[in-house]
């Protein structure tokens, strides 16, 4: 039982950090594409996509892992979560497929005034990508009706106040990412400006973040009871304070990619703060990881195929940044 337990607790882990690299990294992109459909100068916006162009494809990667792994490794959670999320999951694979087409073609395009067309679309694409990843995770912590194993809700969950401010924090965080992104990648008077615009956005994305932790512990009393241990929240805190010093710090210091870190840092701690409030739930308000488990055997077969993508993965990821670094200076459009 003890072997079961921890090959479960393996498989989580796995999605989980495969959901997580997605939101860290193409969230992100997402980021930069909502500044480059709001830049009005062309110089700019033309800067912005060079940044991104070379490593957005492998970003999405962990999209693919991570919806996979849902379905090989929790085919329970997968049959409950898809006909609750239809709409939510389909405008997302939409907009994304509209973000990609607009950031790849925008060079083609035969005037100006359609170029600025299609940043415009870039700029729906990444709003709506971004607003449904928030939305699906918001209605995943609200809870999702079953019963027996079977989705027993109307379909429009998703559509409560809950699910959708969840849309718009990470609207707003994965912007932050992006201006905190083009600090560190671009120069001159585009990274004086992103650096304004990752410090005001800093602010906003930390009070609507506290505004949410507040929120999601008035869900469930688990929520308050775990989220209000000071196991929990006294490291949460402290380490909040730590990130947002170096995120301070690292506009004064030589190394411009500071702020992003910090930035990733709050992300990641948040989603730690979600994993303690959930756990060991996988689709709450009932369904738990061990039940949502598929068999011992489809859980090792998969687990090995993530201990080689993986590594391989995170290794191209690293290539990628490798080979693309540096600065990015403004270029004609």
């Amino acid at each position: 039982m003890l072997e079961n337990d921890w090959i479960t607790l393996l498989s989580a882990a796995a999605l989980g950090f495969s959901v997580l690299n997605y939101v860290l990294l193409d969230g992100t992109d997402l980021g930069v594409g909502v500044l480059l459909g709001l830049t009005r100068c062309s110089r700019h916006r033309r800067s912005m996509a060079v940044t991104i162009l070379p490593i957005w494809d492998a970003n999405e990667t962990w999209l693919v892992l991570g919806g996979g792994g849902l379905l090989a490794l929790f085919p329970l959670a997968y049959a409950i979560l898809l006909p609750a999320l239809y709409l939510p999951f389909i405008t997302m694979f939409l907009a994304l497929i509209l973000r990609v087409v607009a950031l790849e073609f925008r060079d083609y395009s035969p005037t100006d005034r359609i170029k600025r067309g299609v940043d415009g679309l870039l700029l729906v694409g990444s709003l709506l990508a971004g607003a449904t990843q928030g939305i699906v995770l918001g209605t995943l912590v609200q809870g999702v009706p079953s019963q027996d194993g079977q989705y027993s809700g109307d379909g429009w969950e998703w559509s409560g106040l809950f699910p959708l401010f969840c849309g718009a924090v990470l609207v707003v965080g994965y912007t932050w990412l992006g201006a905190c992104w083009l600090y560190w990648r671009t120069v001159e008077d585009l990274q004086q400006r992103s650096a304004r615009q990752a410090r005001a956005l800093a602010i906003i994305t930390l009070v609507l973040l506290a505004v949410l932790v507040v929120w999601t512990a008035t869900l469930d009393a688990r929520y308050a009871q775990r989220l209000s241990n000071h196991l929990i929240w006294l490291p949460a805190a402290t380490l909040t304070v730590a990130l947002l010093i170096g995120f301070t710090l690292g506009f004064r210091s030589r190394w411009h990619c500071l702020p992003l870190f910090a930035a990733l840092g709050i992300f990641i701690l948040a989603f730690a703060l979600m994993i303690a409030a959930l756990y060991p739930l996988i689709v709450p308000p009932h369904l738990t990881l061990q039940a949502a488990a598929s068999s011992r055997n489809s859980q090792m077969f998969m687990l090995v195929g993530f201990a080689v993508l993986i590594p391989v993965t995170l290794i191209y990821n690293t290539y990628g940044f490798k080979v693309f670094s540096g600065k990015v200076r403004a270029v004609r459009d």
